[in-house]
């Protein structure tokens, strides 16, 4: 593995150590907030009061930032597919400090995950060398991923104006599709964004470019029509519903714009890619193990038990990196 991945990698693990312990931390302020407040889940802001909560949101920025570097040093195939650890530190964490006890299937479906990431981690393609934002320009601008550019802004705006009017309070994959799709393009710009400011910070000022200003306005375009349409919905579906498949969505589409534009399997064997995709599929079987399986840990303690309102508070499951991360800030 060559030193730029093994940075990235380090810092694509931290990142999922530090949102995965945010979601804790935020939820025990959460509750704690409830206690002698209104909750959030009924529309109180007492949370904000809160020191708890905001040092969970310490963290995740923490986390975020590193997961932002990360993009800089190694390809998005090896970065995004590690989001799922956070989904293991937080089922970790909540199994020993909320108490919510982890089914032994949702033990497998960490596992699942953990060798999965190990497998990707093993197999990832080395990142090329870009030595300016003008060279990630280039590369933006090939027909190959301008023609991918364009299928995905095509189909984002029919789903907009002709799907979400029609069905988009009814089919799950409507809004999704939308966050999916203009997340692909938004890891690409960050990725290009990242590469730029860790040039300047070496000494070579890429912030002369009107690329880097370019890539910065895809970056808050996009992230702006995925927090819309992830909010829409996250209030219109059940959580452990769109966030698997979000997850295997975005990840699925951001592997394959960085494959398409940063030609990431260009230099690797068909065997190399065969195995990061068997990995990849891992972690998607290890991700959907964990939601189908996260509510079945305290059945058995809570047969019998009648559940009272101050049970219920901020009773939100604990949702995937990429979700909680959009929909946060």
């Amino acid at each position: 593995m060559s030193a730029d991945n093994q940075k990235g990698l380090a810092l694509a693990v931290s990142s999922s150590l530090f949102i995965g312990a945010s979601f804790i931390i935020k939820k025990k302020g959460l509750k704690r907030a409830g206690a002698t407040g209104v909750r959030a889940g009924v529309g109180g802001y007492s949370y904000l009061y809160e020191p708890l909560w905001w040092a969970g949101m310490i963290t995740m920025l923490v986390g975020e930032v590193a997961n932002f570097t990360a993009y800089a040093f190694a390809p998005a195939v090896l970065v995004t597919p590690l989001g799922a650890l956070s989904i293991i530190v937080s089922a970790a964490l909540a199994h020993v400090v909320l108490k919510e006890r982890l089914h032994t299937l949702g033990v497998v479906g960490c596992v699942l995950c953990i060798v999965g990431s190990t497998t990707i981690v093993l197999h990832a393609p080395k990142e090329q060398t870009i030595d300016s934002v003008e060279k990630v320009w280039g590369l933006a601008t090939e027909p190959a991923f301008l023609l991918y550019t364009t299928a995905v802004v095509a189909v984002v705006l029919l789903l907009i104006f002709h799907y979400v009017p029609q069905c988009g309070h009814t089919h799950v994959l409507v809004y999704i599709a939308i966050c999916s799709l203009m997340g692909s393009l938004s890891v690409m710009s960050v990725k290009a964004l990242g590469i730029a400011l860790k040039l300047t910070f070496q000494g070579q000022n890429q912030l002369i470019y009107p690329q880097t200003s370019v890539f910065a306005m895809v970056v808050i375009t996009c992230v702006l029509t995925q927090m819309n349409y992830l909010n829409k919905a996250l209030d219109t579906f059940n959580t452990a519903v769109v966030s698997p498949i979000y997850y295997v969505m975005f990840t699925s589409l951001t592997i394959l714009a960085s494959a398409i534009m940063f030609k990431d399997w260009d230099q690797q064997s068909a065997a190399e890619i065969i195995t990061e995709l068997c990995g990849f599929v891992t972690i998607l079987s290890g991700t959907f193990l964990l939601h189908a399986t996260k509510d079945m840990g305290d059945s058995s303690s809570n047969m019998g038990h009648v559940k009272r309102p101050e049970d219920t508070m901020e009773n939100e499951e604990i949702p995937l990196r990429r979700t909680e991360s959009i929909r946060t800030p």
